[in-house]
């Protein structure tokens, strides 16, 4: 079974809102006391929240099905519905959260503490204590709780550490991380060894830093072969570059500056990377031949404006200063970095009309009604209930939606789709501007909705 996880997908629904209550008051000696139906409860959000103790989405890779709570039902004697619970989804700082469907970002979650409601639970319908009006004074009828929002998300982890070792397979970056720090990751003399990022904290004098290493980087990498295209996000926030190369390779074409051309070529056609500071680690010095070909390329990379370390992961020969190096570049950069906030959202409501609904004509005998007012309405009607629907219809006849079909051309008997095309609720259309023609006969009768 995996131990890290950093991209799942995860399936969440918020809880539905409860169901409004119609009902009448009874005392003796007072047969009709009036409505006293209490409102359906809220229904629970799912709300990611950022979490220092989580480093990894191996939870959600495990049970990928969360659901809220739904609200309770309200109750009579103006007995309101009880809420359903928030279901609060801890995630690793770094954890960016996209829509499945469209792959469009939805958030970044950067900063401990910073929430996202991904998921935001249905209202609760409305008793008909909340419904009585001056010309509805005992309204039959209650509103349904709305619907939980349901979606499909991914989550992906970029890791977020101050400096990232990358280089080919074996080059020793897991030995460097566990020699620095007190960290323990596998290793062994064959490629591929590390499957997933590992990290290290690691002190230098008054500066205490994280080092992670990217594993699998090798020709092609930003192209998605071997483990690189996996796992090259986990490099986009680090602040420092350490190119970590193994002078005691005996494979064919292999040389230090090769292995920094390709490793530099991936770096930049993966992009998101410019501009971050750059040192190279000669590694494997305990190996004589190593020490020699160390020193005769330091001076290229020298030329280059690289600072060059001569290092054995195995004898710890350079790792402190190294290690004093390192923290000097990140304490340099934490200065220079403005102050980290929580991730800031932003609200975007979608396009409607000025009227918050839109008409559109489908063909000459169907016409479409979008917009969130009549889609939740829709939503809140009991279609069982007669008076619920003529409540419904005057609504949307406050709203405008009669006078927006007359001008596009509707007529008496023509399809009207309030919602998706597919899904949503379709009714023949009668026109009636004189509305107060239809509210005369018995209670609850309305043919504007057939």
């Amino acid at each position: 079974m995996p131990d890290f996880v950093d991209q799942v997908i995860l399936h969440v629904r918020a809880g539905d809102g409860g169901n409004g209550c119609a009902s009448v008051h009874r005392e003796k000696f007072k047969p009709l006391g009036g409505p006293d139906g209490g409102n359906g409860g809220r229904g629970g959000d799912v709300i990611l929240e950022v979490d220092s103790n989580t480093s990894t989405l191996l939870e959600y890779h495990h049970r990928p099905h969360r659901k809220a709570d739904s609200g309770k039902q309200g109750q009579g004697s103006n007995r309101d519905g009880a809420n359903g619970g928030d279901v609060v989804l801890p995630v690793p700082d770094g954890t960016v959260v996209k829509d499945t469907r469209t792959g469009e970002v939805l958030v970044d979650l950067v900063g401990a503490g910073t929430r996202y409601v991904i998921a935001q639970g249905g209202h609760g319908g409305l008793g008909n204590a909340a419904l009585a009006s001056t010309k509805r004074k005992a309204p039959g009828f209650a509103l349904l709780g709305e619907p939980g929002d349901a979606l499909d998300v991914m989550l992906e982890l970029k890791s977020v550490a101050d400096v990232a070792l990358v280089g080919f397979p074996s080059a020793g970056k897991s030995s460097l991380i566990a020699a620095l720090s007190a960290a323990k990751p596998k290793i062994a003399d064959y490629p591929f060894t590390t499957l997933i990022p590992n990290l290290g904290v690691v002190t230098a004098g008054d500066h205490i830093f994280t080092v992670a290493d990217v594993p699998g980087l090798i020709p092609g990498a930003s192209e998605g072969k071997g483990l690189g295209h996996e796992f090259l996000r986990h490099v986009e926030r680090c602040d420092m570059l350490v190119h970590v190369i193994d002078c005691a390779t005996m494979e064919p074409g292999r040389d230090p500056l090769t292995d920094y051309q390709v490793i530099e070529a991936e770096l930049q056609a993966y992009g998101k990377l410019e501009g971050r500071p750059r040192m190279v680690v000669l590694n494997k010095a305990d190996v004589p031949d190593a020490r020699e070909l160390a020193e005769l390329v330091r001076a290229e990379f020298e030329e280059r404006g690289l600072q060059v370390f001569t290092v054995s992961a195995a004898t710890h020969e350079g790792l402190r200063e190294l290690t004093f190096a390192m923290g000097e570049w990140v304490a340099a950069a934490r200065a220079n970095r403005p102050v980290e906030e929580p991730t800031r959202l932003v609200i975007r409501p979608k396009q409607l009309g000025e009227a918050g609904f839109r008409v559109r004509r489908v063909n000459d005998t169907m016409f479409q009604v979008t917009g969130e007012k009549p889609e939740r309405w829709i939503r809140q009607t009991d279609f069982t209930n007669d008076e619920a629907v003529g409540y419904l219809a005057d609504r949307l006849e406050r709203l405008g939606v009669e006078q927006e079909l007359v001008k596009a051309g509707a007529t008496a008997g023509a399809e009207v789709v309030i919602g998706p095309m597919e899904g949503g609720y379709v009714f023949d259309w009668q026109p009636t501007l004189n509305a107060e023609a239809v509210r005369q006969g018995p209670r609850g009768s309305d043919n504007r909705l057939v």
